[in-house]
């Protein structure tokens, strides 16, 4: 696994969001919310946290694997797409009360695992109390997430846990920017820098 050269604690992004300016123009991350798993010298990756999948669910999931689970495995995590780099791997986002040898734990209350152990221990109720299945994930090579911030394409603020798993995913943009200050109106945020 790449992330392994990454080191996720320290005085990087790791644990925070990255929350789309107004004017993003890649139609993948517009409105978009991401939760930085790993930020160090040598890049960044995050996985998309307000996009969920209707098109496939855990369920599917579950029986391309071979794994068997009673009736409405469907709704026992929410699938997102995670970002567009190697959609095909899944990335679980998780709180920290579960923990196997492969867990990264991205902080003191976040973990991420990318083992199918996660999956079948979902499935036999010992997984996670708070989770969410990621397929792909959003990268960024070394220095290149720090130039997208100088450049105005993302506004950073702390995560919570109602952002991270809530339910209200769709309004997760809006309550992301609220994070950052409770009258910020989106339409107020410029697409350049201003200059004196």
């Amino acid at each position: 696994m790449w992330m392994s050269s990454i080191e996720p604690r320290g005085g990087f992004l790791a644990g925070q969001l990255l929350i789309a300016m107004p004017q993003m123009n890649d139609p993948r991350f517009s409105r978009a919310v991401i939760y930085v798993c790993a930020h160090g010298p040598e890049g960044a990756m995050g996985l998309v946290v307000n996009r969920v999948l209707d098109s496939f669910n855990f369920g599917d999931l579950l029986e391309q694997l071979g794994i068997v689970a009673e009736n409405g495995a469907q709704d026992l995590i929410s699938v997102h797409f995670g970002g567009p780099v190697e959609t095909g791997r899944g990335f679980v986002l998780h709180t920290a009360d579960y923990r196997h040898e492969s867990t990264l734990m991205v902080d003191d209350h976040v973990g991420l695992t990318a083992t199918i152990d996660v999956l079948r221990d979902i499935v036999g109720g010992h997984g996670p109390k708070k989770n969410f299945l990621a397929l792909g994930y959003a990268g960024w090579g070394a220095g290149q997430l720090e130039q997208e911030i100088a450049e105005n394409v993302w506004l950073t603020a702390p995560a919570s846990d109602d952002l991270l798993f809530g339910d209200e995913t769709g309004s997760a943009w809006e309550r992301a920017m609220k994070l950052i200050h409770t009258h910020v109106d989106p339409a107020w945020l410029a697409g350049e820098a201003g200059h004196a």
